[in-house]
């Protein structure tokens, strides 16, 4: 029996360890395969990152606008408005994941009016909404209802979503953080392992109506297996602030709603699959989606180290910002605040009042 066998069974405090635990297991099997020692230290930091205490929940945010359970939340701050777009995959946590690390925080405190779009839970009612659906039933009927057009930053797929809303509204800005748009540039052995997994979610998604966390979650492993392991390696023997962040990063990876049936088969089947996005063949509002025709300034930041969202699947068009930053550090990082946040200040100062 190896080493993830025997210790496997001991684990405890279920609600703070990845998910699902037994894919995890046999990913990390395979990523340590011939070295034990290595094999032993995931294991421990898998069982510290369990045993952690947990910091206060942060709170949540006043809402200024609500429907189909997601809501506008506000963090604040004057001036022209700007509108977060997160992933309908993760919560949105990571923008405002503590005091030190807000981006959100750090913009209204920066003369911004930040506004956050928190997709909320996908309830019965939202099964049959696409992600291109969500957007057009929920995103745009609540960015109408603030009023003036706010600028419009998006995260991940929250980036895809908001490149797909800024025309209809008329935002006067949009910008896109490690937003994949070509799917194609994807590597081709993620796409296929991506392709695998849904087709082995069939019955999940056929009995539960949702795609579940676990599922997604296993898929963003696939596209980087050995960080993945490495990470909690690296855990082990982690101390202070950087052990705090580390729980603080994880929690929010394995939180999350699952995703609405319609939402997934879209990603997976039309975006990953076919890459409708790419080929200018994804519609919003009954509109083909073009980045490259909004008539409204447009910043793509990249990452040119980015294992999630691969630079070569960016819009490229517009404005681009290159970070040789991952997909999390570049908002939460150490150097997040010098290399995305004051470029990001400094861009919607110039344009998110742009008319």
């Amino acid at each position: 029996m190896d080493e993830a066998s025997t210790l496997a069974p001991k684990l405890s405090a279920p609600q703070h360890r990845p998910r699902p635990l037994p894919l995890f297991l046999e990913l990390l099997r395979r990523e340590t395969m011939g070295t034990p020692e290595r094999t032993k230290r995931a294991l421990e930091g898998l069982r510290r990152y369990q045993d952690f205490p947990r910091e206060a929940v942060r709170e949540v945010m006043p809402a200024v606008a609500e429907t189909r359970g997601a809501a506008v939340r506000d963090y604040g701050g004057t001036g022209a408005p700007v509108l977060f777009v997160p992933s309908l995959i993760n919560p949105p946590g990571v923008l405002d994941l503590s005091e030190e690390k807000s981006l959100l925080r750090w913009l209204a405190g920066r003369g911004h009016r930040v506004l956050l779009l928190d997709w909320g839970w996908p309830d019965e009612a939202r099964a049959g909404l696409s992600v291109a659906g969500h957007v057009e039933e929920i995103a745009l009927p609540l960015i109408r209802g603030l009023g003036a057009p706010p600028a419009l930053v998006g995260y991940c797929l929250g980036g895809t979503m908001a490149l797909g809303a800024a025309r209809a509204v008329g935002a006067p800005a949009v910008a896109a953080i490690a937003a994949p748009w070509r799917f194609s540039g994807f590597p081709d052995e993620a796409r296929t392992r991506l392709a695998s997994l849904w087709t082995g979610a069939q019955p999940t998604l056929g009995t539960l109506g949702v795609l579940p966390m676990e599922v997604l979650q296993s898929a963003f492993w696939t596209l980087d297996p050995a960080r993945t392991v490495a990470k909690f390696e690296a855990f082990a023997g982690a101390e202070g602030d950087k052990a705090r962040e580390f729980v603080a990063l994880e929690d929010w990876a394995n939180d999350g709603p699952p995703l609405a049936a319609a939402a997934a088969r879209e990603l997976f089947e039309d975006f990953f699959a076919e890459d409708r996005t790419g080929r200018g063949e994804w519609q919003v509002a009954g509109r083909a989606v073009e980045p490259s025709a909004l008539p409204c300034p447009v910043l793509d930041i990249v990452s040119t180290v980015d294992r999630i969202v691969p630079a070569a699947s960016a819009a490229a068009t517009g404005e681009r910002l290159e970070l040789a930053l991952g997909h999390v550090g570049m908002v939460v990082g150490s150097r997040a605040r010098e290399a995305l946040w004051k470029p990001l200040d400094a861009w919607l100062s110039r344009n998110a009042a742009n008319c």
